[in-house]
């Protein structure tokens, strides 16, 4: 909502700045966006008045001027100025920038000579005082206009502009009325209203009007306007004041409507008379009804969309735009004037429909003062006949049922512990007094109906903010709180998230944060998902489905520091999965778990002398998930999975339940996605990380350990787990470690077989170990992979 400063201190002028103004309304809840001057500082330019025009001698396109300065500097004397504006005539009055007069841009007026003609000073145009874009000439002012006075004075050039950043709630403050109603009950300020008192009536022409959707149009007047001259000049104080709320001025009559729009807040609209048939109705769009708006466009008009029609044709958009071929013109000399509440569920989000909107469509949409129907345009038909001249006609009111205003009520309890503050009956009964808001007493409780001009007041909480916004926001207390805080008793056996995020960071990962939405290809590439879980209303065209896997934003994200040149990328990211599951531990037939999730990329170390350079594979990945799992150990069993490459993939295991899987990201994938490299990726179950066993205390030995190597010969197709597995189950007691060391194929070694070391470590917490025991223990284990595996001994 734009308006100038000094239209709004014609209703109620409090003692207060114009920044002060600014804040308060600020702080009261009517957000001041932007603040302006009407016009850039300048000074010395006055009212003056061309009493002669004269060829300059010397120059086709220029005038020389005598010009009446009036009595300004004491002088009365006409000055001589050189004028090269095309509009200039005698007897016209102009602003006059006097020699010293400083104008926007920097620019001095100076006593020069132009072509030998002295000149003493610059009459101006609008563009040269900083107040219109473009000007083709001098600004000519009214014939009245006082010579010798200030310009900024008579143009009321200080003047401030200000817009009001409304919340959609507080459609009464779309108007000066509201505005000055808040303002009044802010300061105490008494406040002017508009005189909209009924007009004689001098004519007897009237229209039917028949409400056929009285639901959505519960209430219409309407009056015909005769013998109007429609190309009366609007009055320069109306113009000035419509101009700056940011209409256009078009015409006599339909500044007029706007003007009350602006004072009132009731959008009015003007029929021409002459083009209408029948009488008026409020009704709902026919099928394929179409209608020429004021703006040129032609549209067909949906069923849901309320119509303001004759008895033959569509009129207007009803709340919305006025249609073309009913519309007044310069011509027009009898008029049909509407003023209209329309229900705001009724023209909410049509205009939006059609791509445009109107300053009718915005106050409708948010709710009129359905009580100021009448007053309005009984205000209209005011300024038309001082205007325009003419004869008002009968006005003619159809109305059906009005929103009901229930009263609200409130507990003065509750204000005290919403706002922290302490408020009387009395206190509160003031306030309410201030905004004019009618109530009555049931003990300590307050009824409040709400006014017809104020939709925001529903609820106990709507009367709260307005104790509040009049007490002032500044004025309620903000103690620092208190509250006696305990430490939370953290068990043993489980790991906060806070550890394992840790634990990854250590190991020279960084964290990220990736959109659950996600593109439709990463799911059927990294899940293979083809049972999607679509979103109703994706923020962009590209996030349209809920991931199942993390694998694609560390993908993305993988991508984007490529492009950054950076070579060696290690990210990893914990949170939810989005999965259609129909068991009964599912919520609403979703299963949502906790995961984490991993890529490394690029070099195994940071570039280095000490180590030679080498990629990262699927054992650093490993060996980094071992230590995050620890002390469990996990299996890592061999797995297909879309997203890895089908011989670089295992799946992990602990305790016999599958909690991951870990891998070299597919060579299709790869290429697909443009990396030069294959990172390598891993996702677990969170849940099953946040797992951990109580530590519990073990001897330790104090005697030597005995150290045996063990060299086996085994077929290829031998897995190193199920050996490992073996000699887990089959160990003697006195074993304590199985650790492989080395893996040989090659010269000495057969076709199809594989040579494997392993260590083997014993000892006793007791005593020192015999030969023979050691050397029976070895040779228990060798007679187990012999049996179980056809291992030999390599010699």
């Amino acid at each position: 909502m734009k308006f100038s400063e000094s239209w709004l201190r014609s209703f109620v002028n409090p003692s207060l700045s114009g920044e002060a103004l600014s804040h308060l309304l600020t702080m009261a809840g009517l957000e001041v966006e932007e603040e302006e001057t009407v016009a850039p500082a300048f000074n010395d330019v006055i009212v003056a008045q061309v009493l002669e025009v004269t060829k300059h001698p010397d120059a086709d396109r220029l005038n020389v001027c005598k010009v009446d300065i009036g009595n300004y500097g004491g002088t009365g004397t006409p000055q001589q100025i050189v004028c090269g504006a095309p509009n200039v005539a005698a007897g016209l009055k102009v602003p006059c920038a006097l020699p010293g007069a400083q104008l926007p841009g920097d620019f001095t007026i100076k006593i020069a000579k132009v072509r030998g003609i002295e000149s003493s000073g610059m009459l101006c145009s609008a563009k040269e005082l900083g107040i219109a874009e473009e000007a083709s000439g001098l600004l000519v002012l009214p014939a009245d206009a006082p010579v010798g006075q200030s310009i900024r004075r008579y143009l009321d050039l200080d003047d401030r502009l200000l817009t009001l950043k409304l919340t959609p709630n507080r459609a009464d403050c779309l108007s000066l009325t509201g505005i000055a109603r808040e303002v009044a009950a802010l300061t105490g300020a008494p406040a002017t209203h508009v005189d909209a008192a009924e007009v004689p009536v001098t004519g007897t022409a009237t229209r039917e009007i028949v409400l056929d959707a009285p639901a959505a149009c519960p209430r219409y007047c309407g009056r015909i306007v005769s013998g109007v001259n429609a190309k009366a000049p609007t009055p320069e104080w109306m113009k000035r004041r419509i101009e700056r709320s940011g209409i256009r001025a078009i015409s006599a009559l339909v500044d007029i409507t706007n003007y009350v729009m602006l004072e009132l807040g009731q959008p009015l609209h003007a029929f021409d008379n002459a083009k209408l048939s029948g009488a008026i109705h409020a009704r709902m769009a026919k099928p394929g009804e179409q209608l020429l708006l004021l703006n040129e466009q032609t549209i067909p008009v949906d069923a849901d969309v309320l119509m303001i029609a004759d008895d033959q044709k569509p009129l207007a958009m009803a709340g919305i735009m006025g249609g073309e071929e009913s519309g007044i013109t310069l011509e027009t000399s009898e008029l049909f004037l509407e003023s209209a509440f329309f229900a705001p569920a009724a023209i909410a989000g049509r205009a939006r429909r059609y791509g445009f909107g109107s300053d009718a469509s915005h106050r409708f949409e948010r709710g009129v003062d359905f009580g100021a129907t009448r007053a309005a345009i009984e205000r209209a038909t005011q300024l038309i006949l001082e205007i325009c001249g003419g004869q008002a006609c009968p006005l003619v009111e159809a109305k059906a049922d009005l929103p009901a205003r229930q009263p609200v009520r409130l507990r003065i309890a509750r204000v005290a512990k919403v706002l922290g503050v302490a408020f009387t009956g009395e206190q509160i009964a003031q306030l309410f007094d201030r905004l004019a808001l009618p109530f009555t007493r049931e003990g300590e409780d307050f009824l409040v109906k709400p006014p017809s001009y104020r939709f925001d007041i529903e609820i106990e909480e709507d009367l709260i903010e307005e104790v509040a916004r009049l007490y002032g926001y500044d004025n309620i207390p903000a103690p620092a709180p208190q509250g006696s805080l305990s430490m939370l008793p953290h068990t043993e056996s489980a790991r906060p998230v806070a550890r394992i995020r840790q634990i990854l960071a250590d190991a020279g990962y960084q964290e990220v944060v990736n959109f659950a939405f996600v593109e439709e290809a990463w799911e059927a590439d990294f899940a293979g998902n083809a049972n999607l879980i679509r979103l109703a209303n994706p923020i962009a065209s590209q996030m349209s489905v809920m991931r199942s896997t993390l694998f694609g934003g560390l993908i993305a994200n993988l991508a984007t520091n490529l492009k950054r040149k950076q070579s060696r990328v290690r990210v990893f990211e914990t949170g939810r999965c989005f999965l259609r599951d129909a068991s009964s531990s599912a919520v609403n037939g979703f299963n949502q778990p906790w995961r984490l999730s991993g890529l490394a990329y690029g070099g195994a170390l940071p570039e280095q002398w000490g180590a030679p350079a080498r990629n990262v594979d699927f054992f650093d990945v490993k060996g980094d998930l071992e230590v995050l799992l620890a002390p469990f150990v996990a299996r890592f069993e061999k797995v297909a999975h879309p997203a890895l490459h089908p011989g670089r993939a295992a799946q992990i295991v602990l305790d016999g339940k599958v909690v991951g899987v870990v891998g070299e990201l597919h060579p299709q994938w790869v290429q697909k996605y443009e990396l030069p490299l294959a990172p390598v990726v891993f996702e677990l179950d969170l849940d099953a990380l946040k797992h951990a066993e109580l530590p519990t205390y073990a001897d330790v030995s104090r005697y030597p350990a005995v150290i045996r190597d063990l060299a086996l010969v085994v077929d290829q197709q031998v897995t190193l787990q199920s050996l490992l597995d073996g000699l887990a189950q089959h160990r003697p007691a006195l074993v304590c470690d199985i650790r492989l060391f080395d893996v040989y194929t090659g010269k000495g070694i057969d076709s199809g077989k594989k040579s494997l070391a392993f260590r083997i470590v014993m000892q006793d917490t007791q005593r020192t170990l015999q030969d023979a025991e050691v050397d029976a223990a070895v040779q228990h284990l060798v007679e187990y992979l012999q049996s179980a595996f056809a291992a030999q001994l390599r010699v």
